[in-house]
């Protein structure tokens, strides 16, 4: 395992060594803390697979996500998205979610939000996290002197159908390489090389195996009452707060007037995973990659 975590954390060094040849100047966000104004922003992007906590699917499924978001000047804001999965030939919209939070500024470098997370899920959704039914979070980060900036993250997680809820935690820390004029005078590109632990509860596993993995198609039917009682005797493990799994991803943004351009690949290490009779291939090997790419106006 620790030769698998050192591929990327050499790859994160690296961008961060590579970050002198860019210079420190001010982002987007460092302007807004300064003169918050209201805005909206609509975007569409594309996730390549639905992993969820390093966990994904036997079925590959690639989501169109568009999203609005209208941020108030005083740091609330209401937004509201919607999953589709162009690869079905029914079931399309897979879901969505409608969300409720607060940004806000403590210093000029430390920063937080609260929100509280609707979220709806097609009944047939093959989506890990699909048993959840409302999120609420919270988060801080602080920049250290610009030259590092770690986070932290807390979901409370409320789980469908009397399943138990779940806990989650993420512990990050990520650096900005923001350079101006790139293609012309008023542009923007920032790249920010991340590396996360996610710990928490897997009820939302529970709830996602018991209630889909194995009612959703004749081979799951078939295997239904023998991996019910699989499950059942890892339940002391689902319910166990653990270690979820480790992230680790180059977000790029290119910001050109109302236009935002955006690609972030990540790599997950799932941990504490169960046994493979159980999860019928569900994780490929140790780790998996996925991607979002996408755009956005932002008035």
């Amino acid at each position: 395992m620790m030769k698998i975590i050192y591929v990327p954390l050499l790859t994160f060094l690296l961008f961060f060594i590579a970050g002198s040849a860019f210079a420190q100047t001010p982002t987007e966000d460092d302007a807004d803390k300064s003169d918050k104004t209201a805005s909206f922003k609509f975007g569409v992007s594309y996730l390549s697979n639905n992993v969820f906590m390093g966990r994904a699917d036997t079925v590959k499924t690639p989501t169109v996500l568009p999203v609005l978001k209208y941020s108030f000047k005083n740091g609330i804001f209401i937004s509201a998205s919607a999953d589709y999965i162009p690869n079905r030939v029914t079931n399309r919209l897979d879901g969505g979610s409608v969300a409720a939070g607060y940004d806000y500024d403590i210093t000029d470098d430390l920063s937080g939000s609260v929100s509280f997370t609707k979220l709806f899920y097609n009944a047939n959704s093959t989506q890990i996290g699909s048993s959840i039914s409302s999120t609420f979070s919270a988060a801080l980060d602080y920049d250290i002197a610009s030259i590092i900036t770690p986070s932290v993250a807390v979901d409370y997680n409320i789980i469908k159908q009397g399943f138990g809820n779940d806990i989650f935690a993420n512990a990050g820390l990520s650096h900005d390489f923001a350079k101006e004029g790139i293609f012309g005078d008023k542009d923007l590109i920032i790249i920010s090389p991340t590396a996360a632990i996610n710990t928490g509860t897997q009820n939302f596993y529970d709830a996602y195996l018991t209630l889909k993995k194995y009612k959703l198609t004749a081979k799951g039917q078939a295997r239904e009452a023998a991996a019910e009682k699989l499950i059942a005797a890892q339940k002391k493990k689902l319910s166990k707060y653990n270690i979820l799994d480790y992230e680790f991803s180059v977000p790029v943004e290119y910001k050109i007037g109302i236009l935002i351009l955006s690609f972030t690949p990540t790599y997950a290490i799932a941990e504490n995973k169960l046994p493979p009779r159980i999860t019928a291939g569900m994780v490929s090997g140790s780790g998996i990659f996925y991607f979002e790419t996408g755009a956005s106006l932002k008035f």
